[in-house]
């Protein structure tokens, strides 16, 4: 049962909007925050792995700075972030510590994740904060980004963490219970949804609405970022926030708010991307034995690349070809053709040594691979 995927799922995104965040745009909220921190700790201590994508540093700072608007100028919503984003990475650091837990920051903007080589930057990042235990804190870079580069909502970027993590659930906490068929604040016939499958155009036309004053989101942003997170495999749950112990209630499958099930098996929906849509830029020449070993689902290794064609940068997609010109699979480079050329025959305890530095010890891992 679906319940039972989001129990057991070991890897989980959360993310909190500005309403929970701000207690509606009062100031931020710290002892929801605490309450958060306590139980993605309890989390933490089982075992399980959490992203946290927190909404509030522009409404953080509107406060801060005595806005009780939310100005339309960007360098005025740019300021406002910038003030804002010191008071909220100071009050999770201080919430997680309690627990004796790290957390780190990250701001991204969408070029981070469209751009390959900082896609696989942030991916490899974001896997290495989760390897140490330490909890990240996402938010979107809102003091830089443009109308060009925006995520518009951090649902949205939500869903875009789950993919580059392959999390396997995103809970979104909310100031709602769930999706409602009609909105229950003006349609008192409003029904809560407790399941449906992610992606259904009718969940959109329900989910029509508008945003706190504070926030950018809506019960629309949430629908399309769970059809999003159900690409790469990952169940959207969308709960009330104010709920007690939601997180660990959700974590332990209890059926709390509106759970929007993915029929995508975890990997399937990125690596078919990786296969139709992405132009290559170059080729890797592989040897027997790392034909082989892609053929059993093992990562591509320096040493069994015979010849690298192409000019190319880290994150780029090539093709990984045999000597008689058939192409084996592709896939995401970890290191640009210059480097590539230069490890080429060489074992990865090589790397160092070659290059002066080693980013990964494969020339593509395995989850960026797909056999053709």
């Amino acid at each position: 049962m679906t319940i039972t995927r989001i129990a057991s799922a070991r890897r989980l995104v959360i993310k909190v909007g500005s309403a929970l965040v701000t207690n509606n745009g009062e100031g931020l909220d710290l002892g929801a925050i605490s309450e958060w921190a306590r139980q993605i700790a309890t989390l933490h201590a089982s075992g399980r792995q959490v992203i946290l994508v927190s909404s509030g540093a522009i409404a953080c700072g509107l406060q801060r700075l005595g806005w009780r608007k939310r100005p339309h100028a960007v360098h005025e919503l740019q300021a406002a972030a910038a003030v804002g984003q010191m008071g909220l990475a100071q009050v999770y650091e201080s919430a997680f510590a309690r627990y004796g837990l790290h957390t780190a920051q990250i701001l991204l903007t969408h070029d981070d994740l469209a751009d390959r080589k900082r896609y696989l930057n942030a991916r490899s990042t974001l896997s290495t904060l989760l390897q140490f235990g330490v909890v990240p804190i996402i938010n979107e870079n809102d003091t830089v980004v443009t109308d060009e580069i925006k995520f518009g909502d951090n649902d949205t970027l939500g869903a875009l963490v789950a993919n580059l993590v392959e999390a396997d659930c995103l809970i979104i906490l909310t100031d709602q219970q769930g999706l409602f068929t009609a909105d229950p604040r003006t349609d008192a016939a409003a029904t809560l949804i407790g399941e449906a499958r992610a992606g259904l155009p009718a969940l959109e036309a329900m989910a029509g609405g508008v945003g706190t004053p504070f926030g950018k989101g809506g019960m629309i942003t949430k629908v399309i970022a769970a059809k999003r997170a159900a690409r790469s495999g990952a169940h959207t749950v969308i709960a009330s926030g104010r709920a007690a112990d939601v997180i660990i209630r959700l974590a332990n499958g209890e059926p709390l708010g509106t759970l929007l099930i993915s029929e995508t098996q975890a990997l399937t929906a990125r690596k078919q991307w990786l296969a139709d849509h992405l132009q290559l830029n170059g080729q890797l020449i592989l040897d027997s034995g790392a034909i082989q070993a892609l053929r059993e689902g093992k990562s591509l290794l320096p040493i069994g690349v015979l010849a690298v064609h192409g000019v190319f940068e880290r994150g780029a997609a090539v093709a990984c070809v045999a000597r008689e010109g058939h192409e084996i699979a592709r896939g995401l480079a970890n290191y640009g053709s210059s480097d590539a050329r230069r490890i080429a025959r060489h074992a990865s305890q090589d790397i160092e040594d070659i290059l002066g530095y080693m980013d990964e010890p494969e020339i593509i891992h395995r989850d960026n691979l797909i056999l053709t």
